[in-house]
C-alpha cells in the first residue's frame, strides 16, 4: 500500500463510518452517501480492521458505537464541519459581488476614493469596502487589493507596479513664489513640516536633503504624525511639506498647492497594486484592478 502522508485510512472509509455513526444507521448512511447498506458494512469493517478494534455494537434492528467509536466520530465531526466551512468560505468568496482593497490615508484621499466612487457608478452591482491602513500589517485574506508603498516580501502575492515618483518641497501657491529662486539652504531655513511616523519607508527632510549632497542644519519646524495633516498645513500656509508629485497631482492641478523651485529626488520606492496571485480573469476583484490600472494610465 502506498504510503498516506497523516496515516488516515481511506478517506472512502472515514465518509462512510461518519455518515452511519451520525445516523445511528446503516441504511440511512447508504441512502445519504447513494450506495447500498452493504457497500456502507463493508467499508466500516474494513476500517474497523485497520485501526484494529470494533466501532459499532451490531444489535439485532440498530447499531451503537462503542467508546473507540464514539472517540473517532467526535474528531471526525469537527474535522468535516472545519472542511465544510473551509470550503464554504473559499467558495462564498469566488462568488461574492464584494471586493476589499486598502490603501493609505494619503493616497485614498488624494486619488484612490474618487476612483472608487466612478467604478461604483460603472458597476453598481459590485460592493467595495475601503480599509484605511496607513501602516503596513500583516497579509490578510480578507484584503484583496492593496495599494501600498514598496513591495512586500510575500510570494503569494502579485505585484503590478503602478508607479514611481519624484519627491519635491510643496506649499501654497503663495510661499511657493516667494521661494521660486531659492536655494538648498534659504529651504532649509524656512519653516519645514516633519513627518514622524513609525512607517520607514517615508522619505524624511534630512534624507531628502541629503540626498543633494547638503550636510548644513535644518530649521525645527513643525512636527506631525500624518501625512494627510502634512498636506494640509502646507496647503493652508503652515509651512513647506515633502509631497510625492504623482501622488499630490489632484492638488496640484487644482492650485491647493504648488512646488517650489526645481529640486527633487526620485522617491526611493514605488507605488504597487498588490493582490492574490489566482485571481479569476473577469471576477469583481479582477474588474477593479483593470479600472484602477486604467484609471491611472488615463492621468498620464
Amino acid at each position: 500500500m502506498a504510503r498516506r502522508y497523516y496515516k488516515l485510512p481511506p478517506l472512502t472509509s472515514l465518509a462512510a463510518f461518519e455518515a452511519a455513526a451520525r445516523h445511528l444507521s446503516f441504511k440511512e448512511a447508504a441512502k445519504e452517501l447513494s450506495v447500498t447498506p452493504g457497500a456502507v458494512s463493508q467499508q466500516i469493517k474494513a476500517l474497523e480492521q485497520e485501526v484494529g478494534a470494533p466501532l459499532f455494537l451490531r444489535k439485532h434492528r440498530s447499531v451503537a458505537l462503542t467508546d473507540d467509536g464514539e472517540t473517532l466520530y467526535d474528531a471526525l465531526a469537527v474535522g468535516f464541519a472545519r472542511i465544510s466551512q473551509s470550503l464554504k468560505s473559499i467558495q462564498d468568496k469566488r462568488s461574492s459581488n464584494t471586493v476589499t482593497i486598502s490603501s493609505s490615508s494619503a493616497f485614498a484621499g488624494l486619488w484612490l476614493s474618487s476612483s472608487v466612487i466612478r467604478f461604483w457608478r460603472e458597476y453598481p452591482d459590485i460592493d467595495v469596502n475601503h480599509i484605511i491602513q496607513d501602516v503596513r500589517g500583516p497579509d490578510t485574506p480578507d484584503i484583496d487589493i492593496t495599494i501600498q508603498y514598496g513591495r512586500t516580501n510575500s510570494e503569494k502575492l502579485g505585484h503590478r507596479e503602478l508607479f514611481s515618483d519624484q519627491i519635491v518641497p510643496v506649499s501654497d501657491p503663495a510661499t511657493a513664489q516667494r521661494l521660486a529662486n531659492c536655494s538648498l539652504e534659504d529651504l532649509a531655513d524656512e519653516r519645514l513640516i516633519h513627518l514622524e511616523t513609525i512607517n520607514r519607508d517615508w522619505t524624511s527632510w534630512s534624507d531628502w536633503f541629503r540626498a543633494q549632497d547638503y550636510t548644513g542644519a535644518l530649521s525645527k519646524g513643525v512636527r506631525v504624525n500624518h501625512y494627510s495633516v502634512a498636506l494640509h498645513a502646507a496647503q493652508e500656509g503652515g509651512g513647506i511639506a515633502l509631497g510625492w508629485r504623482r501622488l499630490v497631482e489632484p492638488m496640484l492641478k487644482s492650485g491647493a498647492l504648488a512646488v517650489i523651485g526645481r529640486n527633487s529626488i526620485p522617491a526611493p520606492h514605488r507605488f504597487y497594486l498588490v493582490s492574490g496571485a489566482d485571481v479569476l480573469p473577469h471576477s469583481p476583484v479582477d474588474k477593479l484592478k483593470n479600472w484602477i490600472l486604467a484609471d491611472l494610465r488615463a492621468g498620464d
